[in-house]
């Protein structure tokens, strides 16, 4: 090796390439590549743009359906709502970028979800997060939230599209690697979605949006890789964002395609400049030559590996019909964006970059996307763990106090400090969001009766003791929440968040979540249309909490026919349809209660879920309940405890079962939901003949909360303790 190679190899090194990688490359391009290429190569190839570890396992996903007008491959996910409408949706994640700067990490995270959604010809209309946080008596988790919260809230509240609903949870697991998962939904017209494979070579290629600078530099590579004792020095690798230039961006992007000019279009988000160039031209089967003199630069004496693997917010890169320039031109200067037609396709199969006058970079396209590293890894079953029987766990010294430690404890207190900081009705179409005691958030079609409701689910301590009923669980518990407010559940987005898949312990958490989550698409008919994976979630080795959420899209033909859990009145009769076992492995209950956390997650019957979810979603659309909540963390205490407190109305329940009252109160059975109804036994003969299991559980009435000779406890001090915990914390 000569010493310029050993150079360039100890170069790749740094740029995240396997020794392997880097040889591969030589072989590939027959010489050595210089640093462009190698920075072009490096993003390319890098876990966060290639998914070389977990596409093997991705196709074991369902795709398609009868409403699934696009799947995975393009920025998001389309499905068909009806009457010439489409809803664009994904979720992806920023969990690096977050952990090292918060504010702009989270922020640039919800900016890049909605360029995913309007690149495609939607106008956002709706947004939701899911964040894991360590242990809030970890001595960064405080300031780690603050920052992510105002930066959600800071960009999403400037471009003005409504903040819906999500989670947030609280564990040690996450002390060394936050999870900020963000989702968008959007709304288009069928006939006019917009895709990114350049059609033909000869066409202008055109960028436009916001200068181009040096923050971002390698932001897909610091995601592909593990954190350790110096991350913070990974601040440059953050991007910055400007809501109020993506507002004009939106603005822009929708006008210009309005205008027909478009061919092909991309927006520029991880690896920027080199992954849009790449990807258009790639998909489309052509060439693509770039003069980098041309890009809109922000600073001074910028190289063309500075420009190419920036990755400086709010940028789209468009391929136009032959002759629309000055159309594009017309737009982007009525929105005061900077603009410039920077190249053109052609019929090469390369990427050609000019710089100064010179060619900096000459690559084929193929070894940078379709013939990317395609990696088998090993992987090992996780180790699993024993049901833990219900008659094993003891009750606890003090049920009303049980109660109320439950329902203070960070996972299940009430997210109002967080969600208050977020616009949740800009737009004026938001029917249901977290505030209002639904589970999932809801916004109407405007102009129409129609609504599309949208919800985001995983339960990381379920994945933990059981990868494969984890995986079911969390796109169970999706189309559940959809179901419990009256949507039909249409497809998923997901973002696998997992730690190094290099361990074979890791890989088979990967592995044995999808698999689970493949079986749950396929039985519920709730295909994958997008998504994102986000592996190396790990700091010196130590693993974040396996981690799939499921972003859930439904629609609601009427939006007069839905659900919520804040309605319950006074002489309602509560009643429980699913079947009760008294599941305490891995609960709530265990770990806020018992301080345990063991045994293996209630298991996900498909079949049951299916046939509970129709019969509970048909009694909603014929208007015979509009109350109801599904059961989740917690058990049936936990969701009784939040309808009464949603609806200001005190819950009785009543026990009629041999199971001890802590494995009934507190077990977490899936495929449950709690209807509150006028006629409860219309309800269960509907049940009956369904083959649904229903039973009345208790009645609405008076200012508390209780259990027939078990405990009693007030609204009022409920919610004291239920809404004081978090602004507590936050100081």
């Amino acid at each position: 090796m000569t010493s310029a190679t050993q150079s360039m190899a100890q170069t790749a090194a740094q740029f995240g390439l396997k020794p392997d990688e880097h040889d591969l490359i030589l072989r590939r391009l027959g010489r050595e590549p210089n640093l462009v290429e190698l920075g072009v190569f490096s993003v390319m190839w890098s876990e966060h743009c290639s998914y070389k570890s977990s596409r093997r396992h991705l196709s074991k996903f369902p795709t398609t359906g009868p409403r699934v007008i696009c799947g995975p491959g393009e920025n998001a996910g389309v499905v068909d709502i009806g009457d010439g409408q489409a809803c664009i949706f994904k979720m992806e994640s920023h969990n690096h970028p977050s952990f090292i700067e918060p504010y702009q990490g989270a922020a640039t995270g919800v900016g890049g979800i909605m360029r995913d959604v309007f690149t495609m010809g939607a106008r956002p209309i709706a947004l939701l997060n899911a964040l894991r946080f360590g242990d809030p008596d970890h001595p960064r988790t405080r300031r780690l939230v603050s920052g992510v919260v105002s930066g959600i809230g800071g960009y999403g509240n400037c471009v003005g599209v409504p903040t819906i609903g999500g989670e947030t949870n609280f564990h040690r697991g996450y002390d060394g690697n936050i999870l900020v998962n963000a989702m968008c939904v959007g709304l288009a017209d069928a006939e006019a979605i917009f895709y990114s494979a350049a059609p033909a070579p000869g066409l202008p290629v055109v960028y436009f949006g916001s200068k181009t600078g040096r923050d971002g530099i390698h932001g897909a590579t610091m995601a592909s890789a593990e954190f350790d004792d110096a991350s913070d020095e990974k601040r440059p690798t953050v991007q910055v964002g400007d809501p109020f230039a993506e507002k004009l961006l939106i603005e822009a992007t929708l006008e210009l395609m309005a205008s027909g000019a478009v061919a092909a279009i991309q927006d520029m988000g991880a690896a920027g400049l080199t992954s849009s160039s790449v990807e258009m031209a790639g998909k489309g089967g052509v060439g693509i030559e770039l003069d980098l003199d041309q890009v809109p630069q922000r600073e001074t004496g910028m190289s063309a590996y500075e420009m190419m693997l920036s990755e400086s917010q709010e940028r789209m890169l468009a391929i136009l019909k032959p002759g629309r320039e000055a159309d594009g031109r017309r737009i982007f200067e009525k929105w005061g964006l900077d603009a410039a037609v920077i190249g053109q396709t052609t019929d090469t199969g390369r990427i050609v970059l000019r710089h100064q006058g010179e060619v900096v970079c000459d690559l084929p396209l193929g070894p940078l996307s379709d013939d990317a590293p395609l990696y088998d890894r090993p992987w090992v079953q996780p180790a699993l763990q024993p049901r833990v029987e219900p008659a094993s766990v003891p009750a606890p010294p003090d049920f009303t106090e049980a109660v109320l430690r439950l329902m203070a404890s960070p996972d299940m207190a009430s997210k109002r400090w967080l969600w208050e900081q977020y616009d949740r009705h800009v737009m004026a179409d938001t029917l249901e969001d977290s505030a209002t005691g639904a589970d999932a958030g809801i916004v109407r079609v405007h102009g129409t009766r129609k609504a599309i409701a949208a919800t985001s689910d995983c339960t990381p301590r379920y994945v933990q003791a059981d990868p494969y009923e984890g995986g079911k669980q969390a796109v169970a518990e999706a189309w559940r929440n959809l179901t419990a407010v009256g949507a039909d559940p249409i497809a998923i987005t997901d973002n696998l968040n997992f730690g190094n898949p290099e361990r074979p312990e890791i890989m088979g958490q990967i592995v044995r979540a999808i698999d689970g989550m493949a079986e749950a698409c396929r039985i519920l008919d709730f295909p994958v249309v997008s998504g994102n994976v986000s592996l190396y979630n790990e700091t010196s080795g130590a693993a974040i909490p396996p981690t799939p959420t499921v972003g859930g899209v439904g629609l609601i033909p009427d939006y007069g026919r839905r659900a919520d859990f804040a309605g319950l009145r006074d002489g309602m009769s509560l009643v429980l349809v699913g079947e009760t076992r008294g599941e305490l492995g891995a609960s709530m209950y265990l770990r806020e209660i018992l301080g345990r956390e063991d045994g293996a997650p209630p298991p996900v019957d498909l079949a049951a879920e299916r046939r509970n979810g129709d019969f509970v979603r048909r009694l909603i659309r014929d208007g015979v309940v509009g109350v109801v909540h599904d059961l989740a963390d917690g058990g049936l205490v936990a969701a009784a405890a939040e309808m009464a407190m949603a609806s200001g109305t005190g819950i009785t329940l009543k026990m009629d079962g041999a199971l001890p009252v802590q494995a009934w109160l507190f077990g977490e059975d899936q495929g449950r939901y709690l209807i509150g109804c006028l006629d409860p036994a219309a309800v269960r003969a509907a049940a009956a003949a369904a083959g649904a299991p229903a039973v009345v559980v208790g009645s609405a009435g008076g200012r508390a909360l209780a259990c027939e000779g078990v405990f009693s406890l007030s609204l009022d001090d409920l919610r004291r303790r239920h809404e004081g915990w978090m602004p507590a914390y936050m100081g």
